[in-house]
């Protein structure tokens, strides 16, 4: 999942992730509200005529408005444990702010504090560090 207001980023982000191979499904919401609303109404399952699919990684910002990124990780972090899964958290971030990185590291749910822009070998850092074993094995049989 990808939480960014901003609309050129996450047409790069998508194209960066796409190209990897490395998703079933990418989620792009571009408030801090509609993501919450997306995990909230998520299941394995199909829910009515809909496919909602847990994210097992989240990209998202700091600086949007009406809902920024800590806005977001405070309300994520007040789902019920059953809409928060076995997610990955990644604040991909231009802030060079050190305080939002010591921030970051220190807010529950947050895994990852890294810069913009999402790179090929930002991705496979990540995909590496964090996704070794069965999250990994999804999409590399």
């Amino acid at each position: 999942m990808l939480i960014d207001d901003d609309e050129p980023t996450n047409f790069l982000n998508t194209m960066i992730i796409e190209e990897a191979g490395c998703t079933n499904h990418l989620q792009i919401e571009d408030s801090g509200q509609r993501a919450l609303n997306y995990l909230v109404n998520s299941e394995k399952c199909a829910h009515g005529n809909k496919k909602y699919l847990w994210p097992d990684l989240i990209f998202v910002d700091i600086n949007m408005p009406a809902m920024n990124g800590w806005e977001f990780l405070a309300g994520y972090n007040e789902l019920v444990k059953e809409h928060m899964g076995e997610i990955i958290m990644v604040m991909l971030t231009t802030s060079l702010n050190p305080d939002d990185e010591v921030k970051a590291k220190n807010f529950a749910g947050v895994t990852d504090f890294r810069l913009k822009p999402l790179t090929e070998q930002l991705l496979s850092e990540i995909l590496d560090t964090y996704f070794t074993g069965h999250f990994y094995k999804k999409y590399h049989q």
